[in-house]
């Protein structure tokens, strides 16, 4: 399932000068949100706005990092994707603070929740995985663009995948249950949705604004606090869970390593997918269907009409 080739060999040090640039970061407070911001301070961007759910968490995970990284810039913003109104508000701030963005680094996410629902009734892990990020994103395209057209610009938009894309149900979007806690599919085939999902929304998105080098990445199998509510709600596989990550998933200093690649190396090429580090042509059928990211990309498109700030 995981089928890594050799790649390309990449660390933080090989990050290039990020000065003039503002990168923004979803969850950026913890795991490989919280290193991604830290490696990237280490590089003079202009600004970095670190995304959390709530400023308290935002602001903490700041603290920390301006211990490693003085003389960063970083700036807090609430962000809880499982919420338009939240989702506009942090958009709505960016555009005012910001006059460019040149990395928009899709990196929250959550895995393997019980069956519910988010604000706006989407299936919970779809509607913060896919939908809030399209929204983010969709609010942002204008800056995005604005960015794209200055002199020497190389604005990227990075979108976390997992290779658990593979257990999308029938390896497909089932829409019939995005509106739905979709009780009837397993938690698991409803993260490997979501996740299909931000393959797919990348590699259309890079087809419909080649101006913008848009991604998805798989970071590997990473010992971060993602399946941390699975950990703690299914008594029988928890205690597995904990151990895999203690002892076999990658840390998270190097588990970040491909993302910053993709957000920052030379040689990356828009509307691809990645494995560790900068492996593409690990796409199957599913992921490679434009049909299916067309058919996506509209159904995205109709539910956010009217969606502006």
């Amino acid at each position: 399932m995981f089928g890594f080739g050799r790649g390309v060999s990449f660390t933080a040090d090989d990050i290039p000068s990020l000065k003039g640039k503002v990168i923004l970061v979803t969850g950026g407070n913890s795991g490989l949100g919280r290193q991604s911001v830290l490696d990237l301070a280490k590089h003079e961007p202009t600004l970095i706005w670190l995304a959390a759910r709530g400023l308290a968490r935002a602001q903490a995970a700041i603290d920390g990092i301006l211990k490693e990284a003085p003389g960063a810039t970083i700036k807090p913003l609430d962000l809880d994707l499982a919420s338009f109104e939240s989702t506009k508000c942090a958009a709505r701030r960016v555009l005012d603070e910001s006059d460019r963005l040149d990395i928009l680094m899709l990196n929250a996410g959550i895995m393997m929740t019980p069956p519910g629902l988010t604000k706006e009734g989407y299936e919970t892990q779809f509607g913060t995985n896919h939908v809030g990020h399209a929204l983010l994103t969709k609010l942002l395209l204008p800056l995005l663009l604005k960015t794209a057209e200055a002199p020497g610009s190389d604005v990227r938009v990075v979108s976390l995948s997992s290779m658990g894309y593979q257990l999308a149900p029938g390896k497909t979007i089932r829409f019939e249950t995005l509106k739905t806690p979709a009780e009837g599919i397993m938690s698991m085939t409803r993260y490997g949705q979501s996740k299909l999902a931000n393959i797919l929304f990348a590699t259309e998105m890079a087809r419909r604004y080649p101006q913008i080098k848009t991604v998805a990445i798989h970071p590997g199998v990473v010992a971060s606090n993602l399946a941390n509510t699975f950990s703690q709600s299914n008594v029988l596989l928890g205690p597995f869970t904990w151990v895999f990550q203690t002892l076999v998933a990658t840390p998270v200093a190097k588990g970040v390593r491909n993302q910053l690649w993709a957000s920052v190396a030379d040689g990356v090429k828009s509307g691809q997918y990645y494995t560790p580090i900068g492996n593409d042509g690990q796409m199957d059928a599913s992921a490679r269907s434009e049909e299916l990211a067309g058919k996506l990309w509209e159904w995205t498109e109709k539910e956010l009409e009217g969606q502006t700030i």
